[in-house]
């Protein structure tokens, strides 16, 4: 069992008198001294007991210790195991570009989609009066009316082919205990 000698958390607070500067001095030195010498106290106890033991990596090299100090190593590696990807605004923008026909046809009403596509022309526009990074921004915004137009087209088109779909497709025969 661990005495109070071993912890300094523990120790009983006694009332001394204030020091002289050099007697504080050598109380802070001995503090320190003694300090040290209980780390590797309880280092060695720590040992004994067998914590030390099986840790995850025992045995290995440690990782990127040949290599010179980065202060950006915590943000690198936060990108590599979280597989984050930051593209430059103009790629991201020709990125959304492609894909934003794909993400209007994911909206039921035409009010999100006119909604994506403000937004969309928003961050276009934030981008050509910002200052410039990465390649040239050549992505354009996207008349409002017009695309949401052709979203509605399209939401027809996809609405009749489910029409015939259904009806092509024989109605199955319904048991007594299903509802109608």
């Amino acid at each position: 069992m661990p005495t109070s000698e071993d912890r300094p958390e523990e120790r009983p607070e006694t009332q001394a008198a204030p020091l002289s500067d050099a007697a504080s001095k050598a109380a802070a030195a001995a503090r320190i001294e003694n300090q040290a010498k209980w780390v590797d106290l309880q280092v060695q106890q720590s040992i004994q007991r067998g914590e030390f033991d099986n840790l995850p990596g025992a045995g290995k090299p440690i990782k990127n210790l040949d290599r010179d100090h980065d202060p950006d190593w915590w943000v690198k590696q936060l990108v590599e195991r979280e597989q984050i990807v930051v593209l430059p605004r103009s790629v991201q923008l020709r990125k959304d570009d492609a894909e934003l026909d794909d993400l209007l046809d994911t909206q039921t009403t035409e009010d999100g989609a006119r909604r994506i596509v403000e937004e969309f022309n928003e961050r276009v526009i934030a981008a050509r009066y910002g200052a410039p990074e990465g390649p040239p921004l050549i992505t354009m915004p996207r008349d409002v009316d017009a695309t949401v137009a052709a979203w509605r087209e399209r939401r027809a088109a996809r609405v009749e082919a489910a029409r015939r779909r259904q009806a092509t497709t024989p109605e199955k025969k319904r048991r007594w205990w299903q509802r109608r």
